[in-house]
C-alpha cells in the first residue's frame, strides 16, 4: 500500500526507531535503516560517558553519524537536542546540516530559528512533544514539520503529562492535522501497529521493542529483564517533568517510595539524576543505581530477535 511516511522518508516500511538516549549507536541504527525502517541517533548515541560541552556533544555526534553512514546507504536520522537558550542545539545542527543527514527528530520546542535552516537543506523534521496536544499539533504543522508524533501515556521514559492513552492519542491528533501522525508508545507487535493504523495513524514510533535485539547496545541482562518482564512489572511513579516508568531495581523503588511519601517531583528528579540512571542501568546493566526504562508494550516481547525480525514482525502489512 502507498504510504505518506514511507515516502516523505524515503524508506521502505513506516516504522522509526527511537532515540533512546545511551542505547543508541550507528551499529545499531544502520540495522534499523537497512530493514527498511529509518532509524534515529540518540543524544548519546555510541557514548558511555557524559560530557557538557555542546562542541564536543557535536563532534562525537558527528563521529556517529559518519561511522553510520559506512554501514548503510538508507535514510536515517539524527536527534536534536533543543534546550531553552539553544545552547546545545547550534553545534548539533549545523553537524546535521555539514554532514548531510535527511531526517532530524525535533523534541518539545518549535522554534523557528531551528526550522527555518531544515527546511532550507531540505532535511525532514518529525517532531515529537513530550505532551501532545490539538493545538500543539496544529502549531506544529504551521511550522512546517513533516510527521508529527503522537505519544501516548503508555511508552517508556519521560512520559506525558497528561494521562492519555495511545490509543486515544492517536485518532484526536490525526483527525486535528492534515501532515501524517506516527502512534507513540506501547507498540510491541503487530496487532498494536494494526489499531494504531485502524485508528489513524500512518506508523509507528518505538523504542521498548527494540531494546531486546541482538544489535542494541544494552546490557545483555537488561534484554532478558524485558524479555521475561510483563507491562504487570512495571513502576511508575511522579518526577519533572511528569512521571517516568521503569522495571524494577532498587533505585526504582526507592523513587516510587519517595513518591508516595509526596516528596516533590523535582526533588525525586534530582535523585533519580536522570542521564546517569539510564546510563547506569540501560547501558551498564546495574541494577542498583540505575533504572531501566520501557512502555507497557513490552508484554508482547518473548525473546531475543534481530532488527530484522522485529521490523518484519511489526511491518508485515507493508511488504
Amino acid at each position: 500500500m502507498t504510504n505518506r511516511i514511507a515516502e516523505i522518508l524515503n524508506i521502505e516500511k513506516p516504522i522509526i526507531q527511537g532515540p533512546m538516549a545511551w542505547i543508541t549507536n550507528a551499529e545499531f541504527v544502520a540495522a534499523v535503516s537497512n530493514a527498511g525502517g529509518l532509524g534515529i541517533l540518540g543524544p548519546n548515541a555510541g557514548q558511555t560517558d557524559v560530557t557538557r560541552s555542546p562542541e564536543k556533544t557535536a563532534e562525537r555526534m558527528k563521529i556517529e553519524i559518519q561511522k553510520t553512514k559506512a554501514l548503510t546507504n538508507k535514510p536515517f536520522g539524527t536527534t536534536l537536542i533543543v534546550d531553552g537558550n539553544l545552547t546545545y542545539t547550534w553545534p548539533i545542527l549545523e553537524t546535521v546540516i555539514e554532514e548531510k543527514v535527511p531526517v532530524v527528530l525535533v523534541n518539545g520546542i518549535l522554534d523557528e530559528r531551528i526550522f527555518k535552516p531544515l527546511r532550507e537543506n531540505n532535511i525532514k523534521i518529525i517532531f515529537r512533544p513530550q505532551t501532545p496536544t490539538i493545538e500543539d499539533a496544529k502549531a506544529a504543522e504551521k511550522f512546517g514539520v513533516d510527521i508529527y508524533v503522537a505519544t501516548g501515556f503508555d511508552e517508556g521514559g519521560s512520559v506525558p503529562e497528561r494521562i492519555i492513552g495511545t490509543f486515544s492519542i492517536v485518532p484526536m491528533i490525526a483527525d486535528a492535522v492534515n501532515i501524517p501522525v506516527m502512534a507513540a508508545g506501547g507498540i510491541g507487535d503487530v496487532r498494536a501497529v494494526r489499531a494504531a493504523i485502524a485508528l489513524g495513524a500512518e506508523g509507528v514510533f518505538a523504542g521498548s521493542v527494540f531494546i531486546p535485539t541482538k544489535e542494541n547496545p544494552a546490557a545483555e541482562n537488561v534484554k532478558q529483564m524485558i524479555v521475561d518482564a510483563t507491562a504487570e512489572d512495571l513502576l511508575l511513579f511522579r518526577t519533572a517533568p511528569a512521571y517516568y516508568r521503569s522495571l524494577p531495581t532498587k533505585l526504582a523503588n526507592n523513587l516510587v517510595e519517595m513518591d508516595e511519601q509526596n516528596v516533590d517531583p523535582k526533588e525525586i528528579a534530582k535523585v533519580m539524576g536522570l542521564s546517569g540512571a539510564l546510563r547506569f542501568g540501560m547501558l551498564e546493566g546495574n541494577t542498583v543505581d540505575g533504572i531501566i526504562s520501557t512502555g507497557t508494550g513490552i508484554t508482547a516481547i518473548k525473546e531475543i530477535k534481530t532488527v530484522k525480525e522485529v521490523i518484519d514482525n511489526l511491518m508485515q502489512d507493508f511488504t
